[in-house]
This record gives structure tokens, sequence and C-alpha cells, in this order.
């Protein structure tokens, strides 16, 4: 991509700072969530939160589709692997998230499942070409980002008649759990002022469905590219829209977003998933028409349908803070096994797990600054 090292120029992005630093108010904070996990991994690794003011704080969100996955559907897909019948095919990321019982799909794998990590659906349909014998499982997961190219996944193995080929489709849907969030009526409630949009979510769905969001529960969103120059602009643009007692939704990543997405994207999505009534996340519960699932005529693909999967809720473990993280209520360093049992190493959590997540986040690059006080005092 052209003009990748200007969006990473310190001196602007100090020059942005600054502003933010003179417009922010001092009498008022200003708590900002960024939904997208790329989103946090840049402010991570940027080290973006120490250009800004103390009362401009950034609240990380579920913007990891890895951690927002439910232990219980992570058991289904275990179950699936040990079917000895059965190839289940997976993102590299899935393998260590721990399910229940202390299993993973990297322990599935070591006692001997046909687990095969890919690096796309097109993995997935060359093996069941390849080997038409195996019933070909595709763990389907991920935001509105991943979810065309699995469309077009079902699309292609009707098209040549692959009677082996399933998705066991995990799809979730981002303005469903960013309206959870806000809607939250619970104790534990965390105090937004507005939203960092997602990337590549975008770039699909457009700018259009947060309209009514923002509108509805008068807290603005600025959709933002990845880069740390993106971020900062983003959230100066939100500074302003506070200030201004504005709630609308504004596009700082116009290089790749528009108001209506990629249509043709959309019209592939459309055309194989429809809607569920409810779908559990991570920390958040059970959210009505926040995923996915096969329609009907494309029911020969669905794995739930042909292996009978039916979800046994599993909880967490006790001890992991990964769903208060993942609703902003926590940040990683609030939980007693970060950085001790709980490493990437050997992750407790799927906040841990994913490169997206904020656990793994602070621990590739905040970790640090959490110690620089530290060895200042003494």
């Amino acid at each position: 991509m052209k003009y990748v090292d200007e969006y990473r120029d310190g001196s602007l992005a100090r020059a942005i700072a600054a502003t933010i630093s003179a417009e922010a108010r001092r009498d008022r904070e200003y708590r900002f969530m960024e939904f997208c996990g790329g989103h946090t991994h840049a402010i991570a690794r940027y080290g973006l939160e120490d250009l800004l003011p103390e009362n401009v704080r950034m609240i990380h969100g579920p913007g990891c589709p890895v951690c927002v996955l439910p232990i219980g559907r992570m058991d289904d897909a275990i179950k699936l692997a040990q079917n000895p019948e059965i190839t289940l095919c997976t993102y590299a990321d899935l393998m260590r998230v721990p399910g229940s019982g202390d299993l993973s799909l990297m322990k599935a794998k070591a006692a001997g499942a046909d687990i095969r990590m890919v690096y796309s659906t097109l993995d997935a349909l060359r093996i069941a070409r390849e080997e038409p014998r195996r019933k070909v499982v595709f763990f389907a997961i991920g935001f509105e980002t991943t979810t065309p190219p699995t469309a077009m996944a079902v699309l292609a193995a009707r098209k040549e008649g692959l009677k082996n080929f399933f998705v066991f489709c995990n799809h979730v849907l981002t303005p469903a759990a960013i309206e959870a969030i806000v809607g939250d009526e619970t104790e534990e409630k965390v105090a937004l002022d507005g939203f960092v949009g997602p990337a590549h979510v975008s770039t699909v769905i457009g700018t259009r469905p947060y309209h009514a969001f923002a509108e509805n529960y008068c807290k603005p969103v600025v959709i933002a590219g990845f880069e740390p120059l993106d971020v900062v602009q983003a959230i100066l643009m939100l500074v302003r829209q506070v200030n201004e007692g504005r709630h609308v939704v504004e596009n700082e990543y116009i290089r790749a977003v528009t108001v209506d997405g990629n249509r043709k994207a959309q019209d592939f999505v459309a055309q194989v998933f429809e809607t569920r009534e409810t779908f559990e996340w991570r920390g958040l519960g059970h959210i009505p028409s926040s995923a996915l699932r096969l329609r009907e005529e494309f029911s020969d693909f669905d794995a739930e349908k042909n292996f009978a999967i039916e979800t046994v809720p599993a909880k967490d473990n006790p001890a992991c803070e990964c769903g208060a993280i993942l609703r902003g209520v926590k940040k990683p360093v609030d939980c007693k096994l970060f950085g001790t049992v709980c490493t990437p190493e050997t992750p407790m959590g799927s906040c841990m797990v994913s490169s997206e997540g904020s656990c793994a986040a602070h621990w590739t690059y905040g970790r640090f600054r959490d110690a620089q006080p530290e060895r200042q005092a003494s």
C-alpha cells in the first residue's frame, strides 16, 4: 500500500496529540472505546496513550473475534475434531484457545485428531477436493470482514458438487455488540463518550449501519484506519464532537471506507447466511441478532445440522478476567493471572491467545511502560 510511512510520522502524531490536549476541556473526562482489536494493537504498539492528556482515556472493547467466542463453541469444535471421520480446518490463533476440561484444539491434535491450520477458506476447499473420503469442516469465525470469504467457499462447494465440505459457522456482527455494550444495564456498565469504529469491518458494511446507533444512544462514532495517525486523528474528531455536543458518524478512513461499503460482498453474505435470533459472546452474554448461520437452502454444508451439534454452555476460568476486559470494565493488569500463570505461551483465557486480544497486546507492549514509573521511583 502506498503512503504507509506517512501515517506513522511521529512528529505529526505529536502535533495532533498536542491539539487534542489543547482542545480537551480540563473540567471533564473523555472515555472512548476502540472496538477493533487492530486498533488496540496499534494503540499499544505505538504508545499512543502516552501522547494523550490524562483526561482522555482509551477503553479496549470486544473487537477480537477469537476472544469473544464462548467456551461452549470451542468445545463444539473440539468434539468435531475428535470425530475420526472429520478433518477440522481452522485458523492458527484458534488452536490454543482454552476449552473446558483443560482441552484445546492443539491438545486434541496432539492426541491424534485431524486438525489442519489454514490461511483461507480456499485451503479448506482444496483439502475437501483432494481427500473426498474425509469430511472436511471449516471452523468459520470472525466479524463481517471474514464472512464474505466463507460465503464464497460455500457457493464454490455447491457449484463444484462437493459433498464432503461443511462450515461450522461462528461469524458475528459488530453493530449488535456495540449496541449491547452501550445498552448494558448492569452495575458494571462502563461509561463511554464515543467509539473509534472498526476499520476492516467498515470496508465491508460501510458507515451506514452505525448511524441509527449514534442517533439513538447519542454516542459519536468515528471510523478509523489502523495506522497511528489514523487513530489519533479519530480521537481528535471524537473530542471535537463531544465538545460541540454532536453525536454523528464520521469517517476518518476515507481512503478505504465508503457510506455503503462493499455491496458485492454484502450480496454474497446475504445469499448464503441469515441472522440468528441470539448468540452468546464471551463476556457479553447472549446478544439478539448478533451472529449468522447458513440458510436452509445451504443446510447440506451446515456442520451444526449434519453433525447434530448442540452447544452446552460452559463457564470461563473463575480467576480469568477476560470477560470483564472484553466489556471494558477492567484492564489486563487488573487480572491476577496476567503475566504470572497466563502468558502467550501458557494462555488461560482467549484475550492472551490472539494477537488482537487486549492481554496479548499489553503483554507485548504495554507491560514495559507499566514498569517505567517503578524504575523511575526507585
